[in-house]
């Protein structure tokens, strides 16, 4: 066990982290992407059950 965790602290050593102006751009590009999707899938939820209520009726 302690082998493990010894070679999984090497192999983080070895990764390349983003830097700060890197990880806020993409946290604004993960946050648009979410909100956008959001978005999209109210809309498409929403002329969705439009469509079924005329449907029904």
């Amino acid at each position: 066990m302690i082998k493990f965790f010894k070679s999984v602290g090497k192999e983080m050593k070895k990764v390349s982290w983003p830097k700060g102006n890197e990880l806020t751009r993409y946290t604004i590009i993960v946050i648009a992407t979410v909100i956008f999707f959001t978005i999209f899938f109210a809309v498409l939820d929403l002329g969705i059950s439009q469509l079924i209520r005329l449907i029904v009726e």
